[in-house]
């Protein structure tokens, strides 16, 4: 193995082939996109020509042609609406060059998600980046790869890899990493979740995405599950009739309350999202040993997390297209369950999941919910899915993942669980902590994008009538 530390590391750039043709394309697009947002691309509404010629400032030899028609039809934040670069023959090809970023012992590599780039036909993974020399050691063998640095702003700099895997489960240092990502002509990324601690980042990182014409997919397996495409079917085709409410809960252990909301309630927001729509409005309740959360009840999560509250949640949330409400409720329990997952309430029936690859799922036909009379629940299946075998190996949902990041972005499109996908979850978080301080509803999205909510929590007594045990002092 070869441990290139930062810009002193000895070594030739690597072959750039396909990598500089790519790189033209990627500055003829952003200068096409500059010119319509100013309103400067005189070639797509003068009429003068029928076609416009965009040059490399690095490689005048390669060119990136544009008709008229793609001029118009381009959209200058999310790049050339259902095109494909397959219009420019030549230009971007696979094997794509892949590349890793951990953070082992503040983070790591996620679960696993640095093995979702391995045996992917279009991919070849040429380097990985860990500050930790040993765990940088331990990736490099595990992807049987020889180049490893202890910065990934130098590995970005020197590999040009056009596929990143940002893989640590802290958030802190996400925004940071995506960023330099998308500097350095990264065409897509892998994130793993939740995709940062505050809504600022979210919005630095979905702005610069945009303005890179980036590709970013957040590790939300449970979406890419065939059995969750299953029920996703088995609703439209009124399997349970009209959804009336859906409610899932955290995984509720030690982490039980605001830290499970962020950790792990993501994937419960992701498939409200996903099932009803864009969120329009939380109501949410937040305490801390039965009493209201306030300031001092404020604590800085672990993993990066950011300040967080309470050890009991309960939050309901409206959508924009639908009546049917979404809750999702955590607690600390003395006694945990196994009650992570998400239920599916319908006017003729229900489905009750949990969340993974090919996590189990049930269907019960009963209108009643309850399950009372001769209709038992049943196990919903689909082909090859070896019946409620699962386990907890998210290995085939991240390859998924990754397979749809390169789809998305061969033909311009975006990956199912997307960074506004990301940001949602985020801001559905953080409403929580919006509504709890305000007493009421708050609207979505937020107005406030600066400040953590927590931050502005009124500084009133926690303390339930007649109790001064916890009066300020």
């Amino acid at each position: 193995m070869t441990s290139l530390a930062g810009e002193s590391s000895h070594g030739t750039t690597p072959e750039q082939g396909s990598m500089a043709r790519h790189r033209s394309v990627r500055q003829a697009a952003g200068t096409v996109s500059g010119a319509i947002a100013r309103g400067r691309l005189d070639a797509a509404h003068s009429g003068h020509s029928s076609r416009s010629q965009v040059r490399s400032r690095n490689r005048p030899d390669d060119s990136f042609h544009l008709t008229s028609m793609q001029a118009e039809l381009h959209d200058p934040i999310h790049g050339f609406r259902g095109r494909s670069f397959e219009e420019v023959p030549d230009v971007f090809a696979p094997p794509y060059r892949a590349a890793v970023i951990g953070r082992t012992g503040q983070g790591n590599y996620g679960h696993n998600l640095d093995l979702a780039v391995l045996n992917q036909p279009k991919l070849e993974v040429v380097a990985v980046a860990d500050q930790d020399a040993q765990g940088r050691a331990r990736a490099a063998k595990r992807l049987g790869i020889e180049k490893a640095y202890d910065d990934y702003r130098a590995m970005l700099a020197r590999e040009k890899p056009q596929f990143v895997v940002v893989a640590p489960r802290w958030l802190d240092e996400h925004k940071d990493m995506i960023l330099a990502c998308a500097e350095n002509g990264v065409l897509g990324i892998f994130c793993e979740k939740p995709l940062a601690p505050d809504l600022a980042s979210c919005d630095a990182i979905v702005d610069a995405c945009d303005r890179s014409h980036v590709k970013l997919a957040m590790a939300f397996q449970t979406r890419y599950s065939p059995r969750y495409e299953r029920i996703k079917a088995m609703i439209a085709e009124g399997a349970i009739g009209e959804v009336l409410e859906l409610r899932g809960r955290g995984k509720e252990d030690h982490r039980g309350g605001g830290e499970d909301l962020m950790v792990l309630g993501v994937h419960i927001l992701d498939l409200f999202h996903d099932l009803l729509g864009e969120p329009a409005w939380c109501f949410a309740r937040i305490t801390d040993q039965g009493r209201p959360v306030g300031p001092r009840e404020i604590r800085n999560g672990a993993e990066g997390i950011g300040p967080l509250a309470g050890d009991r949640i309960d939050a309901m949330f409206g959508f924009q297209n639908t009546s049917a409400v979404a809750h999702f409720a955590t607690a600390r329990p003395k006694e945990p369950g196994r009650r992570f997952g998400l239920m599916i309430y319908g006017s003729k029936g229900c489905i009750a999941m949990t969340f993974g690859w090919m996590a189990p799922a049930y269907f019960l036909a009963d209108a009643t919910w309850a399950a009372t009379g001769s209709t038992p629940w049943a196990p919903i299946t689909c082909a090859g899915d070896g019946g409620l075998a699962g386990g907890s190996d998210l290995t085939p949902g991240n390859r998924a993942i990754v397979a749809d990041l390169i789809q998305a972005v061969e033909t311009d499109t975006q990956p199912r669980t997307n960074a506004r996908a990301g940001r949602i979850t985020i801001e559905m978080v953080l409403a929580c902590y919006a509504s709890h301080g305000r007493g009421s509803l708050v609207p979505l999205p937020l107005t406030e994008r600066t400040a953590h909510p927590l931050t502005r929590l009124p500084h009133t007594s926690t303390n339930p009538p007649g109790d001064t045990s916890r009066q300020p002092s």
